[in-house]
């Protein structure tokens, strides 16, 4: 099993999104290096904190679960989508997903500021300066340290 961090706007999608709908993909991801994550590493059972980015006090709201393997991004192919990118085709999506599933909200959202504070995560990745991926890697050791505080 891997460990992922998802960071989303809260006003785009939240955890509360994803409680209501159960499942969803994972869509609209256009870096590169956040792709290849969920196309060549992303798994079923993998298991993620979803992040609230662009709030006032961003951080870790909630877990979710890697549901599927990588599907197309259909947001790709529509013109209408602020996603849309007309070099994907069906042939070649260039663009992929995953569906994740909601797991469980944390009883209190853990704020970036906690996690700068917490021994043993200097070295995750959404901490480090200039960090800007909406998807990155959790250690099994940096997820040890934080989930036992999501119960």
């Amino acid at each position: 099993m891997q460990y992922w961090l998802l960071k989303s706007d809260a006003e785009s999608y939240s955890i509360d999104n994803l409680k209501r709908d159960k499942i969803t993909a994972w869509t609209g991801v256009r870096n590169y290096q956040a792709r290849n994550f969920m196309r060549d590493q992303m798994k079923p059972g993998d298991m993620a904190l979803f992040y609230h980015s662009n709030i006032a006090e961003p951080g870790v709201v909630g877990i979710c679960e890697i549901a599927s393997i990588p599907i197309p991004d259909d947001t790709a192919f529509d013109p209408k989508d602020s996603h849309f990118d007309p070099k994907a085709s069906g042939a070649n999506p260039i663009w992929c997903a995953v569906e994740v599933k909601y797991v469980k909200h944390l009883k209190k959202p853990i704020p970036i500021d906690e996690l700068r504070k917490t021994k043993g995560l200097e070295k995750m990745v959404i901490l480090q300066r200039g960090s800007r991926l909406s998807i990155t890697p959790v250690t099994e050791k940096e997820w040890n340290i934080i989930e036992p505080g999501l119960r």
